[in-house]
């Protein structure tokens, strides 16, 4: 008995991926001064994505440009590379998924630009001197999450915003508006001149962060692990709360403290 041809199952379309041109090892730009290495998918479709964003170069493996398709970023040309050449381009140890960019640094933004009092709906997030890259990548990304409207860094104490912080911001540093402030205290102030309530958290708050006001515009002062807030940043902060916690437990991972505290802000309001 003849047996009828059975159809073979339809592969899944993909996107065609950006058109990869060809570049020579030994021609594979080094660090440019005058601009920041970003590397990571998420990190990358973010910035093409970001129409404020200058990108120079995309470097990408034949994977890593199909991702990018994939995600409809729009890119329309990368210079092809194989994983070990990225590896060389980029810091040792990067984790960079096949995709690597040369960008310019974003337009610095003003605090008065950015924290408008009728943006009251939206909290700032405040970083006194916190320095670990990947917490600030962290820090950005659960301030995108919870719909925060800034966030406010000492410019002599944070790295770039590229590299392994890009990273682990996942591509919030594209979304979330970063200001780069000389002191840390003035920026409170300031903040408060517009009508924000500060709050400092630190474990030894006086009240809970379920007692955090949701009637008018609200700041979170978030210190580096170990040290905390500073004597001078807690005494002009409105007041310190804390996180309640397991007794045996000394502190939170201050990523991990920023995401409930913006939490708590948003459910108050």
């Amino acid at each position: 008995m003849k047996q009828k041809n059975q159809s073979r199952p339809r592969k899944k379309p993909t996107r065609k991926p950006s058109k990869l041109r060809r570049q020579g090892h030994d021609s594979a730009p080094a660090w440019d001064e005058n601009g920041l290495w970003l590397y990571g998918r998420h990190a990358i479709a973010a910035a093409i994505k970001n129409p404020n964003r200058k990108i120079n170069k995309v470097f990408a493996t034949r994977n890593g440009a199909q991702w990018l398709a994939d995600a409809e970023t729009g890119l329309t040309e990368a210079i092809e590379a194989r994983p070990e050449e990225l590896d060389q381009l980029l810091q040792p140890g990067a984790v960079h998924q096949g995709v690597a960019a040369l960008v310019e640094p974003l337009a610095k933004r003003t605090l008065e630009d950015v924290c408008d009092p009728v943006m009251s709906g939206h909290p700032v997030l405040i970083l006194d001197q916190i320095t670990d890259p990947q917490n600030i990548g962290a820090l950005f990304r659960s301030a995108a999450a919870f719909g925060a409207c800034a966030v406010i860094v000492q410019d002599r104490r944070t790295p770039p915003l590229a590299g392994p912080l890009a990273k682990a911001a996942a591509g919030a540093i594209e979304i979330i508006p970063c200001i780069e402030v000389v002191n840390i205290a003035r920026a409170i102030n300031a903040l408060q001149e517009l009508g924000y309530f500060c709050a400092g958290l630190a474990g030894e708050g006086a009240e809970a962060i379920t007692t955090l006001p949701g009637a008018q515009p609200l700041a979170l002062v978030m210190g580096a692990e170990g040290a905390g807030l500073r004597p001078l940043v807690a005494k002009h902060c409105d007041g310190l709360y804390r996180i309640p916690i397991a007794d045996g437990v000394e502190s939170l991972n201050v990523s991990n403290a920023a995401a409930i505290s913006l939490y708590e802000a948003a459910r108050n309001r």
